[in-house]
């Protein structure tokens, strides 16, 4: 016996059985009477070694165990699995077993069998496969002989396809109305098989349609794989089939196929019959055989709808249109002409209850009758809470009504036609609106900073509207550090630009308490995770609300410390920056740990770190530069590294070169470009000191302190820096223990900043008339821009900043 691959018996008979396993004959009392030459193999003892010996002087000392070693003649008749010695002095783990051979006397009277631990497990493994694959495997098995008749189906298979016995049928009797749909294979699977019987080569995911005994009155879709099965010789047995029932799935994709094709014809103008003549080359004939397009006569004046005229029924047709033999067009009312729907029509009903109504064959009145109808679906064509007119699907060819996943498909194409249509009566007043909110939300001019040199480039997809969901930013945080960030939300138009500016803002607030990259993005993520539980008590109460545009938005966020040229840099689900060396000019991507999108909830986020030389290059960007629809990541990736390879040119002529090579058409979807060229502070601009936890060490503290402020010819702050540093170091020697550092930096503003290995974060208080301390914080707020705390991992640091004379 074989399996399909070719193995041999022996994987069936086991390595304990005795044509196969290592043996060695004991007598009564467990002396070695009889060695064989696989025993020889395994164990490394010739016979002259062990014969004459006991059998347990081959068992390795078990007593670092806890207990004696097992005696080998005790193993009964279960196989067990003990550590013996090879004749090289090594342990080898063997898998043993016995069968008596005499029950009294002399001589032999048991046969050991022995054979390696490893191999046996890796057998009752395969054994234990096989077992599962017949009974408990969910995939449909069935063996064909070289007649490509069934020889044998596994449990699964008669469950799916019912009792009914199938050995003996051949591949296409086994249900009724078969078809295959995978076009690149022959038409039936007998065909199919033959090819695979005659030339070996295996079919993956073919897909089959028919309908199972089990269930005769509804087609089911399955995967099915096929390959020869063959002995060891190479000659063929049959053939294996293996099945999968994807109906649901099957039908999803379908109908995902069809939104996609929504997504991707409707719209493509602002004219209304257009529209409706796009609706119709989507859904006709594959979900439906006819469509009618009907829009409210207060719409079309560029009205809002009035509860009164969606209940009168009357309405002006935009298309009326069926496909081939299912109805003939001009049976329909023509377009432009006004219809009035009867109260108990589908239409009608639809329009007043403002929700879809599946029903029968009425038309409407006046003369106008519609051909006959099997099954319809009326859906109101709704924007937020207008409503446009209503749409209906009609099937004339298939008594089969529309399915709840088919309304919900039919809802999705009625709203995206309601939109395109909204949108062409309102296109004025948007676009002036999205102007305003684009130059509310982001940034207009970025901050001079002293660490970086900075450029910008935004371009929106929606140049209707003007606006996009990608932003950028730098942010001054303490330290002379500069954040840095780039964002895409999914979209783009109004809710994308309106949850940008939200996400926008959110991020500054959060880099201004000084969080490590992964921490920010893990409460931005927390942020977003509490609109969606508002979101969802909303929907419970019956409220309409509309999906978060910040659910899987991505983002990176960066910080760059110009004293020490440190970068770390966190991102959930964006692509990696790109980094340009100042010295050879080389372009890399770091591979900056990736988290998931914002707003999924629960995953953590990680901070990558690297050192960046003083004019090196950064290139933060949304997916939009580097993607098109005639261009995949890596050639945009590819051209983005030959712009920056120009590392030398300013930045916003590289910004212009970058925008123009990647983007020489229209704008699929919103970019956002940030170039950053990083700069160190002079070593003379930044002064430390290591202080011991020793209170006499705050006067010194404020002597060095007030000697570099005079050196930097900063007189006149003096005194506020002695105090500053001595209420400082004051509170760190009370509240933590271990060294202390102080650092003064002169940048655009003179930094104070002091760490100790304390994690608690001090308050600013009012101190009470009669209080002894308290005042500290209160002083240095009071004299100095700005203060604050940040953390790391190896404690805290407490800054003040003070504006230069």
């Amino acid at each position: 016996m074989s399996s399909a691959n070719g193995v041999k018996d022996d994987s069936v008979r086991g390595p304990l059985n005795a044509t196969r396993a290592a043996t060695a004959v004991l007598d009564a009392d467990g002396m070695v009477v009889g060695w064989s030459p696989t025993a020889e193999g395994l164990l490394g003892y010739v016979p002259q070694d062990v014969l004459g010996r006991p059998i347990d002087s081959l068992l390795m000392d078990h007593m670092e165990w806890g207990h004696p070693a097992p005696r080998a003649t005790d193993v009964g008749r279960v196989a067990r699995t003990l550590r013996m010695r090879h004749q090289d002095g090594r342990a080898v783990r063997v898998t043993t077993t016995e069968l008596p051979l005499a029950h009294a006397g002399t001589g032999p009277a048991r046969l050991l069998a022995l054979a390696d631990a490893e191999e046996t497990e890796q057998w009752e493994a395969l054994q234990s496969m096989l077992r599962g694959l017949a009974t408990q495997s969910p995939v449909g098995l069935a063996i064909y002989g070289t007649d490509l008749r069934v020889v044998w189906t596994n449990a699964a298979l008669y469950e799916e396809m019912g009792t009914s016995q199938y050995v003996g049928l051949g591949p296409d009797e086994m249900v009724t109305h078969a078809e295959v749909l995978s076009v690149e294979y022959p038409k039936t699977l007998e065909e199919m098989m033959r090819q695979v019987l005659a030339t070996g080569e295996p079919v993956i995911d073919l897909h089959y349609r028919g309908r199972p005994p089990s269930d005769p009155e509804r087609d089911h879709v399955w995967s099915c794989s096929y390959y020869r099965l063959q002995d060891s010789e190479s000659a063929s047995l049959g053939v294996c089939e293996e099945t999968v029932d994807i109906t649901d799935r099957y039908l999803a994709q379908q109908r995902l196929d069809l939104l996609v094709r929504a997504g991707a014809h409707l719209g493509t103008s602002l004219d209304i019959p257009r529209t409706a003549r796009e609706l119709f080359a989507v859904a006709v004939p594959d979900f439906a055989d006819a469509v009618t397009v009907d829009l409210l006569e207060d719409v079309l004046e560029g009205e809002h709808s009035t509860p009164g005229a969606r209940r009168a029924g009357t309405v002006v047709r935009v298309l009326g249109e069926a496909e081939g033999a299912a109805g003939a067009a001009g049976e329909m009312p023509v377009p432009g002409k006004r219809v009035h729907y009867a109260p108990d029509s589908p239409q009608a009903r639809s329009l007043a209850a403002d929700k879809p109504v599946q029903a029968g064959p009425p038309g409407p009145e006046g003369g106008d009758e519609s051909p006959p109808q099997r099954s319809s679906l009326a859906v109101p064509l709704r924007v937020e809470s207008a409503t446009l007119g209503v749409v209906t699907f009609t099937r004339n060819r298939t008594p089969a009504p529309f399915d709840p996943a088919e309304q919900a498909v039919a809802e999705e194409l009625a709203a995206r036609v309601a939109v395109c249509i909204d949108n062409a009566h309102h296109y004025t007043r948007e676009h002036a609106a999205a102007l305003m909110l684009q130059r509310s939300l982001l940034p207009q001019k970025l901050p001079r900073l002293t660490g970086v040199e900075l450029a910008h480039r935004y371009l929106p997809a929606d140049s209707s509207a003007g606006v996009g969901g990608d932003w950028f930013d730098a942010i001054a945080l303490s330290g002379a550090r500069v954040g840095l960030v780039v964002g895409d939300v999914v979209g783009h138009g109004l809710r994308a630009a309106a949850t940008m500016g939200r996400l926008r803002t959110s991020v500054r607030v959060l880099a201004r308490l000084d969080l490590a990259p992964d921490d920010l993005l893990a409460r931005l993520d927390d942020l977003l995770g509490e609109g969606a539980d508002e979101q969802e008590a909303a929907r419970m109460e019956g409220d309409e609300v509309p999906d978060d545009a910040a659910l899987g938005v991505t983002c990176l966020y960066a910080v760059y410390d110009p004293v020490s040229g440190l970068c770390r840099m966190a991102r959930a689900g964006h692509l990696l920056p790109a980094v340009v060396d100042p010295a050879d000019g080389s372009v890399t991507f770091p591979d900056i740990p990736a988290g998931p999108p914002l707003g999924l909830g629960g995953l953590p986020f990680e901070t990558g770190e690297m050192t960046l030389p003083e004019g090196s290059l950064l290139a933060l960007f949304t997916d939009g530069l580097v993607l098109a629809r005639d261009r995949d990541v890596e050639a945009g990736l590819e051209g983005l590294r030959a712009v920056l390879a120009e590392h030398a040119n300013p930045l916003d002529e590289l910004a212009d070169r970058a925008v123009a090579s990647l983007l020489s058409g229209p704008v699929d979807d919103d970019v956002a470009l940030l170039l950053v060229r990083t700069r160190k502070l002079d070593s003379r601009q930044v002064a430390t000191w290591e202080l011991a936890p020793d209170p006499e060490e705050v006067a010194r503290a404020r002597a060095e302190a007030a000697r570099q402020v005079h050196v930097w010819g900063l007189d006149d702050l003096v005194f506020t820096t002695e105090l500053v540093v001595s209420e400082l170091v004051t509170n760190a020697l009370r509240y933590a223990s271990g060294p202390i550092r102080l650092r003064l930096i002169r940048d655009r503003m003179l930094i104070c900043e002091v760490s100790d290995n304390g994690h608690t974060s001090p308050h600013l208080r009012r101190a009470a008339y009669d209080d002894e301390g308290g005042r500290g914080l209160f002083l240095v707020a009071q004299m100095t821009q700005r203060w604050g705390t940040r953390h790391a991992s190896s404690g805290k640091t407490i800054w003040a900043e003070q504006a230069l004379p």
